[in-house]
């Protein structure tokens, strides 16, 4: 069984006038997968040990399938946590190691064995049963806290910047194990990190922190594609902003020329952004889309892709394509955009 989760108003504070968290409220589906992403210092890590209840809030509500859980106590709470530093015992073997929370609880020998192979099962750790911590690699590791938490059959799992201690190889792994994990056993786990792709690649929904505010919620998706602001966009990934001023509705004067895009209800001075990959090397003459001159002063290979720095009137730009550019033609190169990839910011954002 799994719970929803409800946080209401919910504010922190270590030093007066300084809020950690500032009235936060959150939603988050039973069963489902969801991060708490932002820079150091906006409040994730603290919010998760709320949740957790190894810190107490100076306000607000934290309820468990409309329970109120904020006074709880941290066992009561039907929550278990992972740790960045895995917190794993190691002069005891993985069997021990993920059996701890059982026999802390007073479950019988019989039901910890059942249980603690059941959940080496699940994280396919169960062949190293005797083996002791100092043996086993990071990415084992965190298998081991994985499963001695969810071991003890909790309704939240909250998960502390997992991954940050694995090379980047076992974390593109281990991020699909954990929501194959979290998936299989139907739990609300909360995740936190400040690493975008882990949210891209895994989430259901996440919410993007900044000075202890909620600037976003939303899927990948909707994160990545229509970002509310210009922060939320820079932090999901990399973006080329330019000025601009909306001239008319439907018209955007840039230092790229005037551009045909969808300004909403924007009015005045706005920051104009678009995704290094929806900037294209034009192919001819002719064709649909913005249209300006610009030259490729720089290169980053990416093996999969490359991104070009491109030289325009209105700044540097970054480009993201798959083949290689065209040979540089007389006069420069043309990019071309498709006005459907361009989003408006006011020009305070």
């Amino acid at each position: 069984m799994s719970s929803s989760i409800s946080i209401s108003q919910l504010s922190k504070s270590y030093s007066p006038g300084k809020p950690v968290l500032a009235d936060l409220n959150i939603e988050i589906a039973s069963g489902e997968l969801f991060f708490l992403l932002g820079p150091s210092g906006c409040g994730k890590s603290t919010l998760l040990r709320i949740l957790a209840g190894l810190t107490a809030p100076d306000h607000g509500k934290v309820a468990f399938n409309g329970v109120d859980v904020t006074g709880l106590a941290p066992e009561k709470r039907r929550a278990a946590m992972v740790f960045q530093s895995y917190a794993l015992w190691p002069h005891l073997t993985v069997f021990e190691n993920v059996a701890f929370g059982l026999r802390a609880a007073g479950a019988s020998r019989g039901d910890i064995r059942v249980k603690v192979a059941a959940a080496l099962e699940l994280v396919r750790m169960a062949d190293l049963a005797d083996r002791r911590v100092p043996s086993l690699s990071g990415g084992q590791q965190q298998r081991v806290a994985l499963a001695r938490a969810v071991a003890v059959e909790p309704e939240v799992l909250l998960l502390d910047e997992p991954l940050s201690n694995l090379d980047a190889r076992l974390r593109d792994a281990m991020r699909m194990e954990i929501r194959r994990i979290a998936k299989e056993r139907r739990l609300t786990t909360v995740y936190v990190t400040h690493d975008r792709k882990e949210v891209l690649a895994t989430a259901d929904r996440a919410a993007v922190l900044n000075n202890g505010t909620v600037m976003q919620c939303g899927t990948p998706r909707e994160l990545y594609g229509e970002p509310a602001d210009a922060f939320v966009a820079d932090f999901l990934g990399d973006a080329d902003f330019i000025g601009g001023e909306v001239v008319a509705p439907g018209r955007v004067a840039t230092p790229l020329g005037e551009w045909a895009v969808p300004t909403g209800g924007f009015t005045g001075k706005v920051k104009v952004m678009f995704r290094p990959e929806a900037l294209r090397f034009a192919g001819g003459p002719s064709g649909c889309g913005i249209r300006f001159k610009g030259d490729v002063s720089g290169e980053c290979y990416a093996g999969e892709s490359a991104v070009y720095t491109v030289d325009t009137a209105a700044g540097k730009l970054k480009l993201a394509v798959s083949p290689p550019p065209p040979s540089r033609p007389e006069g420069g190169f043309e990019f071309v955009l498709a006005p459907e990839a361009v989003r408006l910011f006011g020009d305070g954002k």
